[in-house]
């Protein structure tokens, strides 16, 4: 069963300038695995950090569908969810404070994308039996 869909898609030229911001700044948004990554290619840069970006705010939308009264804001969400490529798919991996919200088995499917002036990303929580 579907519990949640959430999409965002973002511009990347907002990104351009991430690559020269305080570590501390960014981890408002991002975990310092996505940081690593995101900064190991300066030319690639701007499109991974809107990526995940637009991913987080998917997963946002996601979870405030199937859970409307959880209080958690945007920025505490994002620094409890990271995501990571698992054998070259992107994967959404959360801390025990979310999961804790998910019924007891979940499975997420998220998918990113982007060209070179729009980074989109989609997400489905569903319920698995």
């Amino acid at each position: 069963m579907i519990l949640g869909i959430g999409i965002d898609s973002v511009e990347i030229h907002r990104f351009n300038n991430w690559h020269s911001y305080s570590t501390k700044k960014l981890k408002k948004v991002f975990t310092q695995h996505e940081i690593d990554y995101c900064l190991s290619c300066k030319a690639k840069s701007a499109e991974r950090f809107a990526v995940r970006f637009a991913a987080k705010e998917a997963f946002y939308k996601a979870l405030c569908s199937f859970i409307p009264k959880t209080k958690i804001s945007f920025f505490s969400m994002c620094k409890q969810a990271s995501i990571r490529n698992t054998y070259s798919a992107p994967t959404l991996i959360t801390d025990k404070s979310i999961s804790e919200n998910l019924p007891t088995k979940t499975k997420m499917h998220l998918s990113l994308t982007h060209s070179k002036t729009t980074a989109t990303a989609t997400i489905i929580v569903e319920a698995i039996k």
